[in-house]
């Protein structure tokens, strides 16, 4: 793993006996000693501490904020002159035929935009912005910056002994916040389904407050692993399996994310690459929707397996996109793609598992509730 970059976090994981992994160009922590199991119901039950650092953190300024936030809305369908300073959206990159290039985090923190993207697709993502906002806007990758999440029930309790003032914060608000002697930009929107608070770090802090929170006996480091199933349980959307560049926003069920000023209609309707084929989904419906999944068997269906309508015969109609074993649900669970005549909640499938057709149902997302602090 020589050519793989590692988070200024690597030497901590290495020494809490982490399991590393390659993963979008890094050497990232999947387990933890306590295994992945117990990982999952530790962030369920108190609080987790995730690594995130390996993620792209983008800065985008203009001599006039507004000018920025309109490049935005040239790139993504959500509404940023909207949004108020100290919120933060969900939001995605469109290409031209519909499709998610990557999911995203957007924050309003006065005289610039704050842009969190995922790791494996930061460069193009920069790239994108780049070209369709510079010399208007400067569009900056940070490298001098970690980024942490803080997930579970007891996240805040923990985070407002280093700081007061995050207790204050509700769901998909940001602040700086001063935590172990670290100007940190915070944010609260739960990365796991869970309560919880992002943390972006300097670099050369990270470590020390990383093991500041380690610190408390409510929180245990979290790996990948984890992170997975409890995305999975609570129907959240993993890019490059469950949405990627061939995936639309209505397909995925993630119309919620475009606000109705950005809609048909709406005061600063379409716009972004894309916007005619998204827009008369959202009208008009579409082929195939992702769907909660629930095996009928003890044995969990994988990313790829394949879905019928019956035991024999027919021809498939849909895939399993994201498929484990949930802890917290106590049995197997699954996302995936569906024909819409399939997609009712309460409809029989089978999934095809090593050349057997096991029964599973149409299930209603999520397994587990959210528990965001609204």
């Amino acid at each position: 793993m020589s050519d793989l970059k590692r988070t200024p976090l690597y030497d901590l994981h290495v020494s809490l006996g982490a399991k590393m992994v390659p993963f979008a160009g890094y050497e990232m922590p999947v387990q933890y000693p306590m295994g992945v199991m117990k990982e999952h119901l530790h962030c369920r039950a108190a609080a987790g501490l995730f690594d995130v650092s390996h993620m792209g953190q983008v800065i985008l300024r203009a001599d006039d904020p507004e000018v920025a936030k309109r490049a935005l809305e040239r790139l993504i369908p959500q509404d940023v002159l909207g949004l108020e300073e100290g919120r933060q959206r969900y939001g995605f990159f469109t290409n031209e035929q519909g499709g998610i290039e990557d999911d995203l985090m957007f924050a309003n923190r006065g005289d610039h935009l704050f842009v969190v993207v995922n790791a494996a697709c930061k460069e193009a993502d920069v790239a994108r912005m780049g070209a369709a906002m510079t010399p208007e806007v400067t569009v900056e990758l940070l490298t001098d910056r970690a980024l942490l999440a803080l997930q579970g029930p007891e996240a805040q309790s923990v985070l407002s002994q280093l700081s007061g003032e995050v207790a204050d914060m509700t769901f998909m608000d940001v602040a700086t916040v001063t935590l172990n002697g670290a100007e940190c930009w915070v944010s609260r929107s739960g990365y796991t389904g869970e309560d919880g608070y992002e943390i972006s770090v300097p670099a050369d802090e990270a470590e020390d407050l990383a093991k500041a929170l380690l610190a408390f006996e409510e929180v245990e480091p979290i790996g990948l692993g984890a992170r997975d199933s409890l995305r999975l349980e609570a129907g959240l959307c993993l890019y490059g399996h469950d949405v990627d560049a061939t995936t639309t926003p209505v397909e995925a069920g993630l119309t919620w994310a475009i606000q109705k000023v950005r809609r048909t209609d709406g005061a600063r309707a379409g716009g972004f690459p894309g916007a005619e084929r998204v827009l008369q989904e959202m009208s008009d419906g579409t082929a195939r929707k992702r769907v909660g999944l629930q095996p009928e068997t003890r044995a969990p269906m994988r990313e790829g397996t394949a879905l019928f309508a019956s035991e024999s015969g027919d021809a498939q109609i849909g895939t399993v996109t994201s498929g484990s074993f949930g802890p917290s649900a106590q049995g197997p669970v699954a996302m995936g793609y569906v024909d819409v005549q399939h997609a009712a909640p309460g409809t029989a499938l089978f999934g095809e598992v090593r050349g057997k057709r096991l029964p599973v149902s149409v299930v209603k997302l999520p397994f587990v509730a959210p528990g965001f602090k609204r």
